[in-house]
């Protein structure tokens, strides 16, 4: 796998690189970042632009859409816009529940713009599929700062600064997002709040109006199918290489195989991993640490694809997004306490840098908070005392 081939069926578009510079040269000043202006990345528009069809002219392509938007209802405080961009039945999934409608939305933009009045939003990639006639898809890793002189759904005002990362992955038509799937790292927001996260997460459950909402209803993990071991994975054709194919057979065979050992094909050695709650790998051995340190507490752990695309970004060149769902059941010791016995269902989302049919580095995003709050959700009894 040392020189790939480009799928002709694919979309192709720029990229940014990690420092948010464009990879196709164009220099489209949005955004302020950390003091300096940031190079937002467009798509090259010599060549293969793609039409906007039925999106206001302002916006050159779907990366100029979604940093211009982002930009234009947080940092320049136009909520509003809101009634223009997001469909009225629009829909926002969480691990924490799916958000419904649009209203919904702007009261909890206006919240959390009251909790965080200089509130910042760095964009730093934006990977993307679509075409004018069936929609666009994007998937827009950002950076959140601020300072928190407001109260939050955690608590009073703390005045700490705060600085986070999120992903959103937006379905897009006719210039309106019409669905989002949205993750935040939730647990290291609250932690620089200055909450202790199990305490939190506890309180939250208990004080959760609907906290049945969060209980997954107890079944094996779909991973194994009764004493069968897992679904083989489809055969690997380097010599029809795609990075669909890449990212979906190294999950499949690393998380539900539990094939360790395969990190080392797939994984160049100083492999970088920006993971949730702050966390920072370097090299193979700290990312199989890392899986381990998951996979401990939930045995039967799968990980599910819901969702990919891509970019080539030259020949050697590929990033890709990817959403997936991960489940289990909280049945060992290890980072999240004592086994509780109550099942997980969160979502996340990776980007990842891929170098010559290896993966170079990766950021990967899931709600920590939400995993806590599920092992933490009270078990509940019916009238004839039978636990569900």
């Amino acid at each position: 796998m040392s020189k790939t081939k480009k799928d002709p069926n694919k979309t192709t578009g720029a990229s940014t690189t990690s420092n948010g510079s464009n990879a196709s040269g164009s220099n489209d000043l949005t955004l302020q970042s950390r003091g300096n202006l940031t190079n937002i990345l467009t798509l090259d528009h010599q060549a293969e632009k793609p039409a906007m069809k039925g999106f206001d002219p302002q916006f050159r392509d779907i990366v100029d859409y979604i940093i211009k938007i982002t930009h234009e209802i947080w940092e320049d405080r136009g909520v509003g816009r809101l009634y223009e961009y997001y469909g009225t039945n629009m829909k926002i999934h969480t691990s924490d529940g799916t958000i419904f409608g649009r209203d919904k939305v702007i009261a909890g933009t206006v919240q959390t713009l009251a909790a965080f009045p200089d509130r910042r939003l760095y964009g730093d990639e934006v990977i993307w599929t679509g075409n004018d006639e069936d929609g666009w898809f994007s998937s827009h890793r950002l950076t959140h700062e601020g300072h928190n002189w407001g109260a939050t759904a955690y608590g009073p005002a703390t005045g700490n600064k705060v600085t986070y990362r999120a992903i959103a992955d937006c379905a897009v038509k006719d210039n309106v997002i019409y669905e989002e799937w949205l993750v935040r790292d939730e647990l290291a927001l609250v932690t620089q709040l200055g909450f202790e996260p199990f305490s939190l997460a506890k309180r939250l459950a208990a004080k959760d109006p609907n906290p049945i909402k969060n209980f997954i209803v107890p079944s094996e993990a779909d991973r194994l199918r009764g004493q069968r071991p897992p679904a083989a994975p489809a055969p690997f054709d380097s010599a029809h290489f795609s990075i669909e194919e890449l990212v979906k057979t190294s999950i499949h065979e690393i998380w539900n195989w539990r094939l360790f050992n395969k990190v080392d094909d797939y994984y160049v050695e100083n492999y970088i991993c920006e993971g949730p709650s702050g966390r920072q790998l370097y090299g193979r051995n700290a990312f199989i640490n890392y899986i381990l340190s998951l996979i401990s507490p939930f045995p039967d752990l799968s990980v599910q694809i819901d969702h990919h695309c891509s970019l080539q970004q030259d020949e050697r060149t590929h990033r890709a997004a990817t959403r997936w769902t991960m489940r289990g059941t909280h049945e060992g010791p290890g980072i999240y306490g004592d086994p509780t016995g109550k099942q997980i269902q969160i979502m996340g989302v990776t980007h990842h840098l891929i170098v010559d049919g290896k993966f170079v580095q990766e950021w990967t995003l899931f709600d920590e908070l939400v995993l806590l709050k599920q092992i933490a959700v009270p078990t509940f009894y019916d009238d004839c005392g039978t636990p569900f």
